[in-house]
């Protein structure tokens, strides 16, 4: 296993992924025969899962015979934005995106629209009171990142015997994982009274982030018994702090996350993280697979969403 969804790890088989939504048609751009040189606006490389994920498109690309042009937002929505118009300006053929933000990169996808290149996103969702799918963009391939939120919350529930005083680290302000993942997990818990979040308070998906936050936040709830984190490199940091402070995590604080990394599994292994939720990261053979069946003029279900394990 590897490594953070939105934030994940991967599945090692290709299992086919389910399909849902109405097909895609539209005033869509279309392509005039097959795409060769396709663009792949990454949000971000500070973690394993969205190294693994670039490894997957840059891997498959050159195995299909494809040029990539590559961007790296490095954690900015406003870079990313301008990266897209880089691929814009460089006429690419096609856009695989991985959505910084909702709302500006929603944006982004409608100056592709307009240029008449498509857009596929990977991962992330934009806005989509603004850039629709079938319409402004082809499809969104990804998780269910509010199921991913729910399973989360029904093994902790479980775990607890329906009791928990909860520290939620929730991921990347604005960003569709982060929404879904706190709007699955707080649905799920509504229904058991013992179940209380002490704490909500972004960690933006990083490990040293996660780390701090949940440091400050032990200082406010020393009572805490639980932690949810929105996905993995959060949870180790949380553990981390929770070790600084003299808490033994798995024993007085159970501790719950989202992707399925290879460290996170290692700290399953070892007792201190209770569970995690796979988020796969392999996304290259789904992704250019779509692209080819678009090019072809096949039609294309408005939403992919990738098989994810339990751990």
């Amino acid at each position: 296993m590897l490594a953070a969804c939105g934030g994940a790890a991967p599945s090692g088989s290709g299992a086919a992924p389910a399909a849902g939504g109405s097909s895609s048609g539209g005033g869509l751009p279309k392509l005039s025969g097959a795409p060769k040189k396709v663009g792949f606006a990454q949000t971000e490389s500070n973690n394993p899962w969205r190294l693994a994920q670039t490894a997957s498109m840059q891997d498959e690309a050159k195995k299909r015979g494809y040029e990539l042009v590559y961007t790296d937002a490095a954690g900015s929505a406003a870079k990313q934005v301008a990266d897209v118009d880089s691929m814009i300006a460089q006429k690419v053929d096609a856009i695989f995106l991985a959505p910084r933000e909702e709302k500006p990169l929603a944006q982004a996808v409608l100056k592709a629209k307009a240029a008449g290149i498509p857009v596929i996103l990977l991962d992330r969702n934009v806005d989509q009171t603004i850039a629709k799918p079938g319409e402004d963009f082809v499809t969104f391939i990804g998780s269910d990142f509010i199921e991913e939120g729910k399973r989360a919350a029904e093994w902790l529930i479980k775990a607890t015997g329906g009791n928990a005083k909860i520290i939620e680290l929730e991921g990347t302000t604005g960003s569709s994982p982060a929404n879904d993942r706190k709007k699955g997990f707080d649905d799920a818990i509504k229904g058991s009274a013992g179940m209380q979040i002490l704490a909500s308070q972004t960690g933006d998906f990083a490990r040293d982030k996660g780390r701090q936050v949940m440091e400050t936040l032990l200082q406010a709830h020393p009572d805490v018994t639980a932690v949810y984190a929105h996905n993995d490199e959060m949870a180790i940091g949380a553990i981390a702090a929770l070790e600084a402070a003299g808490k033994v995590p798995g024993k007085d604080v159970i501790v719950v996350s989202i992707d399925g990394e290879k460290d996170a599994l290692q700290a399953i292994i070892d007792g201190k993280l209770g569970a995690s939720v796979e988020c796969n990261p392999r996304f290259g053979p789904s992704a250019f697979d779509t692209l080819e069946k678009y090019a072809k003029g096949e039609q294309i279900p408005t939403k992919i969403i990738n098989p994810d394990n339990f751990y």
